[in-house]
């Protein structure tokens, strides 16, 4: 039996990134300066957690030898267990956002240039906004800016509820976000609100329409539901999943990984809120999972609640959570079976701002039945997905490099 498994940590970079100056990011460090800030207590918050950071089961996946490749820094942990692999992958997509580093990692580098809006009040040109309330029926539109997603709530949120205008605003990535009351505006209403601006933005090259739906009645009770959806542009070509999916394969989406992908070459979509329920989902999937299939988890907390929010002991303790989670999909492996985690760009809750980082990013893992070891720096996040692509039997494809001999070949 063959069957792989990719779990992303949504934003867990691990530095090093050799183009960081070209995005204003040179030291930037996830997994360093959480690492750091927990070894010195700057990390400690009573009730959450407190000391070194914990993370005993991806330290014995390899880790700390990943950091070590990606940027010299040196994380203590237990040694590295027997088949495990470690090794770090630099990005050469154009972006440091969602779908650049999750298309990457499905063997398809973004090699084109996304559209950006600029830092600006009003942030969108004015005839796209004019557009926007036109076609999408809506009375107006606010905030119209770069903002945080949980700050343009609080500033906006009365006055949309007062209006009906959405509020809708954008950062450094290629992305129009709009957040709506999921009661007072509508889910559907919202959802069939982005579809009319992901038609408008598709001219500007813009990558993903965003609907941030949130409930609440004051600035101070507002809180964002689980109930996101990504309006993305397809791949421009066929990546991982469209492969496997063209062969007969199952490719079963856990998180937001079918929204990315704009659900091509998804069989299944399964979503849960928050990264314990999104772990049980995974769980479910790799129980589900037959010979020839593909299970790619994403969880998107470690970004949207605490890399985004600047939030190092809730990333922290996120990461330690997960860690102890480990085991159970350890414990579900198979000879044959291959895992991976890693991460699709940076987010260093340390660093200035509210943005991703420019960051290498970690390759562990384990594939029962070969005998892993050091992987190195891969040139490409392209080359984790055409390993997938070998471990299943695919035909090599036109990016990246499997690095499963160096596993010691097919288990």
């Amino acid at each position: 039996m063959a069957r792989a498994f990719i779990f992303v940590l949504d934003s867990f970079g691990i530095g090093g990134a050799a183009d960081a100056e070209k995005y204003g990011d040179t030291g930037a460090d996830t997994f360093g300066h959480i690492a750091e800030a927990c070894a010195t207590g700057k990390a400690d918050r009573e009730g959450l957690r407190s000391g070194p950071l914990a993370v005993p089961n991806m330290a014995a996946l390899g880790l700390g030898r990943a950091a070590r490749t990606a940027t010299g820094f040196a994380f203590p942990g237990a040694a590295v267990s027997p088949g495990a692999f470690h090794g770090a992958a630099q990005e050469v997509s154009s972006g440091k956002d969602t779908p650049s580093g999750h298309w990457e990692i499905a063997a398809l580098p973004v090699r084109f240039d996304w559209g950006y809006f600029p830092d600006t009040i009003p942030t969108f040109p004015a005839s796209l906004t004019e557009a926007m309330i036109r076609d999408g029926k809506v009375p107006g539109i606010l905030a119209n800016r770069h903002a945080s997603g949980t700050g343009v709530i609080e500033q906006f949120g009365e006055e949309h509820i007062r209006t009906g205008k959405p509020i809708c605003y954008t950062s450094v990535d290629s992305v129009l976000q709009i957040a709506a009351h999921e009661d007072r505006f509508g889910l559907e209403r919202l959802y069939d609100f982005c579809k009319v601006v992901r038609r408008l933005v598709d001219p500007l090259s813009i990558g993903r329409v965003i609907a941030r739906p949130f409930v609440g009645e004051t600035a101070a009770t507002f809180s964002r539901t689980p109930n996101r959806r990504d309006f993305s542009v397809p791949p421009p070509e066929p990546t991982l999943l469209d492969r496997l999916t063209a062969r007969g394969s199952q490719v079963i989406a856990v998180g937001k990984i079918g929204d990315i992908f704009a659900h091509r070459g998804i069989s299944e979509v399964r979503k849960a809120p928050g990264n314990m329920a999104m772990f049980d989902k995974a769980l479910t999937a790799i129980d589900d999972a037959r010979d020839g299939d593909f299970v790619f988890a994403n969880f998107v907390d470690f970004d949207t609640e605490f890399g985004h929010r600047r939030d190092v002991a809730g990333y922290a303790a996120a990461l330690e959570a997960f860690d102890k989670r480990l085991p159970e999909a350890l414990a579900k492996l198979q000879t044959g079976d291959l895992l991976i985690l890693t991460a699709d760009h940076g987010n260093d809750p340390t660093w200035r701002g509210t943005d991703h980082t420019r960051e290498r990013i970690p390759v562990i893992g384990i594939a029962p039945g070969l005998e892993g070891g050091d992987i190195g720096l891969r040139l490409t996040f392209a080359d984790i997905g055409e390993t997938v692509a070998e471990h299943l039997r695919l035909a090599p494809g036109r990016h990246g490099t499997s690095f499963l001999a160096e596993l010691g070949g097919h288990a």
